[in-house]
């Protein structure tokens, strides 16, 4: 039974960690990846296989580039001021970059923290968000709160498989059956720490045909949110930016951002390329692994690109 609005608006109360882990906590439900959760992820490791689960970012496409190339460094501008080795040696040259990026969106793998989206002005753990300036970021719950990593076993569960189709459609929403249907399939249950990763067949569907560029998307339904709360869930990911689009809620545009981010403290990981990592579990015979997650410490922004890694 789908909950109505008035239970998905009362998720920001039933479902809250707030205080949970103390008034000062910014990690949220990276509290549940514990050093045993760690030590029990490594023993994922079976076969020795690693994966990418992000998608590569086309650049200039996706990103703003200058890039700069000079066949000799004793002649670029500026070299008159560089100590004499420096002129001596006029064999080596460099290249290098200057990169403009706006990760957030429906297409480049990136991680959210919790301070990226508000709920009646606050974010995660009651803070204000006022707490986020337009000079220097927020200054709480920013991706520096994952400063060491994200490091804990990954459980994909591959709901379009379930549903014996190549991809979900756009609006078609993933409900707790489907992720339990998924654990009785591939044979494992999602446990406390555990990463959750989300095929929908997005991905597919993107290599196949290119982005999408709609709003409307597959993904979790808000239904979800109390069953990843009860199983301790860490960390969610999916091949779409999470939530099914529209949500279902005329005055709760995305629930799951909303809820998981600002009352769970729940980070996510959106636009994931899973299909590799699906087409592996498959050939393996294996749905778990460790996933590893390492955030650029951009100071004070709301999250980060990522390139997730699944070994399996």
């Amino acid at each position: 039974m789908k909950p109505t609005q008035d239970d998905v608006l009362g998720y920001f109360d039933t479902l809250s960690n707030w205080g949970r882990w103390g008034d000062d906590d910014e990690l949220g439900t990276l509290n549940h990846i514990t050093d045993d959760v760690r030590r029990a992820a490594a023993q994922a490791v079976r076969h020795g296989r690693s994966v990418s689960c992000g998608w590569e970012v086309a650049v200039p496409a996706e990103m703003e580039r200058s890039t700069n190339a000079c066949p000799c460094a004793a002649e670029m501008p500026g070299a008159e001021h560089m100590p004499t080795a420096f002129h001596n040696d006029r064999r080596w040259g460099f290249s290098n970059e200057r990169l403009g990026i706006f990760f957030h969106g429906n297409t480049i793998t990136h991680l959210d923290s919790p301070c990226h989206i508000f709920w009646d002005g606050k974010m995660y753990n009651g803070r204000s968000h006022s707490l986020v300036d337009a000079d220097t970021g927020s200054a709480w719950a920013a991706v520096t709160a994952a400063a060491n990593g994200i490091v804990t076993r990954g459980v994909l569960l591959d709901v379009a498989a379930v549903r014996d189709v190549p991809w979900l459609e756009a609006g078609e929403g993933v409900f707790p059956e489907d992720l339990e249907a998924a654990e009785r399939r591939q044979g494992v249950r999602v446990q406390p720490g555990d990463a959750v990763l989300l095929r929908t067949g997005y991905g597919r569907a993107r290599h196949e045909s290119g982005p999408s560029g709609g709003i409307e998307q597959a993904g979790w339904h808000a239904s979800c949110l109390p069953w990843l709360h009860e199983r301790g869930v860490a960390l969610i990911g999916a091949d779409t930016p999470q939530d099914v689009q529209p949500s279902g809620y005329d005055d709760v545009l995305m629930p799951v951002h909303a809820v998981s981010l600002v009352a769970m403290g729940l980070w996510m990981l959106d636009n994931c390329d899973l299909e590799l990592c699906a087409t592996t579990a498959a050939e393996l015979g294996q749905w778990d692994f460790q996933l590893a997650v390492a955030p650029v410490r951009f100071a004070g922004t709301s999250g980060s690109p990522v390139n997730p890694i699944a070994t399996f």
